[in-house]
């Protein structure tokens, strides 16, 4: 069998090792920290339990695809439940102080385009021509980029791809703010239709066009929840990959990806050195080496520099998504004013992302904030009368911001801007004693992203998804100078969040396997060993 060590057991490393363990491979992942789930990974504290990270369930049909190539489904490994409203909009408070009422999203293309009709005579059918594009544009990525290994240009030469250019040509190279702004002009749906640009790590003024194919997620497919969070969906695919035969070992920092010399200039991977908890350090052999981590950790710290295809001076080139001050809260007492997901959008928005993304990067105050509340639909994460608040404020990458602590504890940036972000929710949703209800609190910074996962930056997310970075211009899934080293998650392609990082496991096996092809990978039987 195929000797396989997998470095990081997050999502896409988990998926990855379930994957090839069930193509035959002695799988073995080793992870860095005590417990899985890297950035998807869970918080508890009296009571409460926290995800502390991804909290949207969307591209359903990607977790589908994922649970068939392991010869299972969504609907066997989790219990899914759809959310009616998706979410709510608040925005900025009335001059006198006063909340202004949200925008409610419901779950249904008509009624949203009902909702948006009500805020903009015309809205409606400016919504059906937009989400039938962006369906379009979803279709065509799913079929031809998402699931591309780039390996080969036949795909991207198929009829329909060529027959769609110019309206693809149109669409990446206009940027997705401007593209929304020639078919709405209320601000707050031009922020909704803004927003998907931020879950991808950039600003919607950065961002090309082709990314409004994820408003035909949202809006016109509906937001669903998995019970027991994005913690239960990570327990799941670690079951299903211990259940192939994989071995999973927390507490185990792996230091060095080892090579030989190969072919030419080409060098071969023999496998991992690692320090298990007790400090003893140890060699894995390896006839493959996937590394989850980040890429720029494994680039920089993990390979010698001969071995390295994307070195430090590289990555001066490249634009980081934004760092991520989080806070997790548990409230005594119901909290009706907020919806399962909440947006909060300030309403100068050039200044919010000029000040995460631009020359003088700061804080942005007031920021554009989100919170998720999975009490409304979950019981098991919180305390019987009492609510889960998990709110994410956008901030610079940069981790001299600071870390996060227990009950204000943190560094002052990072407390400062809880606090804010606290008093911005009190205030715009009209819950005027929030603060005094809190009776959990805990803060992360910058700073612990980059301890904890070896974030490049202090980012959240990893690259942003500005053209130069996305697809076949992000970094792919294998290294062109070390045979048998290919990379996952959410830093390589094809891209960012809990769906990318399941396609990107798919690509991996793609090129082990020398699959050029450009679509989802048809299922197989599980191998005999």
């Amino acid at each position: 069998m195929t000797r396989t060590v997998i470095v990081g057991a997050g999502v896409a490393g988990l998926a990855t090792a379930a994957l090839l363990a069930r193509q035959g491979h002695d799988v073995e992942v080793f992870e860095r920290g005590d417990a899985i789930g890297g950035r998807a990974g869970s918080v508890e504290r009296d009571g409460f339990r926290f995800d502390a990270g991804p909290s949207w369930y969307l591209m359903p049909r990607v977790f589908e695809h994922f649970f068939e190539l392991l010869g299972t489904s969504s609907a066997e490994q989790l219990d899914l439940r759809l959310l009616d409203p998706a979410y709510s909009v608040f925005s900025e408070p009335r001059p006198d102080g006063s909340p202004t009422p949200p925008l409610t999203v419901p779950y249904g293309q008509e009624r949203v385009e009902e909702a948006f009709e009500s805020r903009e005579p015309g809205a409606r059918a400016a919504l059906r021509a937009y989400l039938d594009s962006a369906g379009r544009a979803a279709k065509m990525a799913e079929r031809y980029f998402l699931y591309n290994p780039y390996t080969r240009p036949g795909p991207l030469l198929r009829r329909d791809v060529l027959r769609a250019l110019p309206e693809l040509a149109g669409l990446l190279t206009t940027s997705l703010a401007s593209f929304v702004a020639r078919r709405f002009r209320d601000p707050v749906l031009r922020q909704v239709l803004g927003y998907p640009a931020v879950v991808l790590g950039a600003s919607p003024a950065s961002a090309p066009a082709i990314y409004h194919l994820m408003s035909a997620l949202d809006l016109a497919e509906g937001v669903q929840y998995p019970m027991g969070g994005f913690w239960e969906l990570v327990q799941r695919i670690a079951a299903l990959a211990e259940a192939e035969g994989a071995r999973i070992t927390t507490g185990a920092d792996v230091t060095a990806i080892t090579t030989s010399p190969g072919a030419g200039r080409r060098r071969r991977v023999t496998g991992v050195d690692w320090r298990s908890a007790d400090g003893t350090v140890r060699h894995a052999a390896a006839d493959v080496v996937v590394s989850a981590a980040d890429l720029h950790h494994t680039e920089t710290r993990l390979l010698p520099p001969a071995a390295r295809t994307h070195p430090e001076r590289s990555w001066r080139r490249r634009v980081s998504g934004p760092g991520a001050v989080l806070v997790l809260l548990g409230v005594r007492g119901a909290l009706p004013e907020l919806a399962h997901h909440s947006l909060f959008f300030t309403r100068d928005w050039d200044a919010n992302f000029d000040a995460i993304f631009g020359d003088a990067p700061r804080v942005p105050d007031p920021a554009s904030i989100y919170v998720c509340k999975p009490s409304q639909t979950d019981p098991t994460v919180a305390p019987e009368g009492h609510e889960n608040l998990f709110v994410l404020v956008p901030v610079p990458a940069d981790p001299a911001l600071g870390r996060g602590g227990p009950d204000g504890s943190g560094a002052p940036a990072i407390e400062r801007a809880a606090d804010a972000a606290i008093a911005q929710i009190a205030r715009w949703a009209g819950i005027p004693d929030l603060e005094d209800r809190v009776v959990v609190r805990q803060s992360v910074g910058p700073a612990d992203f980059a301890e904890r996962y070896n974030s490049w930056s202090g980012g959240m997310l990893g690259p942003a998804h500005i053209l130069r970075q996305s697809a076949m211009f992000r970094p792919q899934n294998q290294s062109r100078r070390v045979a048998g080293l290919y990379y996952a998650g959410a830093t390589t392609a094809p891209g960012v969040g809990v769906p990318m990082c399941l396609i990107s496991a798919e690509l991996v096996s793609k090129r082990i396997n020398s699959d050029h092809s450009s679509g989802p990978t048809s299922p197989q039987p599980r191998s005999t060993r």
